[in-house]
């Protein structure tokens, strides 16, 4: 079976020159192969953050609203800091900074 390694992602084709010089090229190519599949029966699903989805369901209201604008560049939203500081601090981001 032959392995199109144009297709490989860099560290795919790391691992795959590591087993044939450990092992092989023919054994190599038969142990990458069932390493490649047990890799995509493993994929990664990626988990929704919750704070973004509480932001999201805080603002849904207001995607209709035609005097609700976040600009191009959109604001930045952080906790206050410091002595006494309660609450968010939220800002307009700028072009260029």
């Amino acid at each position: 079976m032959a392995i199109n390694e144009k297709e490989l992602s860099k560290g795919q084709v790391v691992k795959l020159n590591a087993l044939r010089k450990s092992v092989g090229d023919d054994l190599a190519e038969d142990v990458f192969a069932k390493w490649m599949k047990r890799q995509a029966a493993s994929k990664v699903i990626e988990k929704a953050d919750p704070v973004a989805e509480k932001l999201r369901s805080v603002l849904a209201p207001l995607a209709k609203d035609d005097g609700f604008r976040l600009g191009n560049q959109g604001y930045t939203v952080r906790r206050a800091r410091g002595k006494g500081a309660s609450g968010f601090i939220v800002e307009k981001n700028q072009k260029g900074e």
